[in-house]
């Protein structure tokens, strides 16, 4: 098993997606060598930030606290722990989060021994050893393992409010398949997929699936920033949040931190959406056959 870095960086850098595939080796993603940290650092560039939020042993002590805390538990379950934890102690914009180098660095020369530990799977294929799949270290904000934690919490979050996105990452294929819709950039869809799942109106995979599916292909022509208007968002409100980072406390353990106060989402919008993927999804559930078309 790959091993924590015994030299951790002192700030977080960018590694670009080039050189973070030159060390993705077999025993890298098998787990049974560590990236070659040394070489790796050559290769970043240093951030414009140099503020708290851009050191390093924060979010490394965020990692080896989820690692201990789920050491005896399904890996899975660290995802609803750690997304909100790491939102709030990075602090970052979108646009920062869209650069996939920053995500490259934390999961080479940060925390691959957590990307291993996540992510790798019980067996290996056609006689291979067991390996991470290397969009685990390098590849789309859905899929490398640290951004899909950070947009998942960036875009289930109401506000300052991180209660909706522990249920969304308590739900795998909320983050295998719904993180991937365009949609799910509208707060008040975001908000009615986490209402239906809490309710249980939506429960199981299949139908959280089968939920995507029938308003992903409504969206064409429900249009649903129409139906269910979100407020005006302010971006003064998140800059100030991530100004306060010099002087914000650490990240809390045993409570759910406090996100940027950027304003919650209307609730009569998440009603209006709710009610229209309820109808959605029975709709569909009785074409697809819930309880027994399938063999279910």
């Amino acid at each position: 098993m790959t091993d924590k870095p015994e030299h951790l960086p002192e700030r977080l850098a960018l590694l670009s997606d080039i050189n973070a595939a030159k060390y993705l080796s077999m025993g890298v993603l098998s787990g049974h060598e560590s990236p070659p940290y040394i070489a790796l650092n050559k290769l970043t560039e240093p951030m414009d930030d140099m503020t708290a939020r851009s050191e390093v042993v924060p979010i490394r002590d965020l990692i080896d606290d989820v690692m201990h805390l789920y050491r005896h538990d399904v890996s899975t379950r660290a995802d609803a722990w750690l997304a909100p934890r790491l939102h709030a102690a990075l602090r970052l914009t979108r646009r920062e989060a869209a650069d996939s180098r920053l995500w490259n660095f934390l999961a080479l020369a940060v925390a691959p021994d957590y990307v291993v530990w996540r992510h790798q799977p019980p067996k290996g294929k056609e006689g291979l050893p067991s390996m991470v799949a290397a969009s685990r270290f390098r590849g789309a904000h859905y899929t490398q393992t640290f951004s899909r934690l950070w947009w998942a919490a960036e875009l289930f979050r109401d506000g300052s409010d991180y209660g909706p996105v522990e249920v969304a990452c308590g739900n795998q294929d909320i983050l295998n398949t719904v993180l991937r819709l365009d949609i799910i950039d509208h707060r008040p869809t975001a908000q009615a997929f986490i209402r239906l799942i809490a309710k249980k109106k939506v429960n199981t995979g299949r139908e959280v699936n089968a939920l995507a599916r029938a308003a992903n292909s409504a969206a064409s022509t429900l249009m649903y920033d129409v139906l269910a208007e979100d407020d005006t968002w302010d971006g003064s409100l998140l800059g100030e949040w991530i100004r306060e980072a010099d002087s914000a406390p650490p990240v809390p353990r045993k409570v759910l931190p406090k996100g940027p106060d950027d304003g919650p989402v209307p609730s009569d919008a998440i009603d209006a959406l709710v009610s229209c993927f309820e109808e959605l999804f029975d709709e569909y559930a009785r074409v697809r056959g819930s309880s027994g078309a399938d063999g279910d």
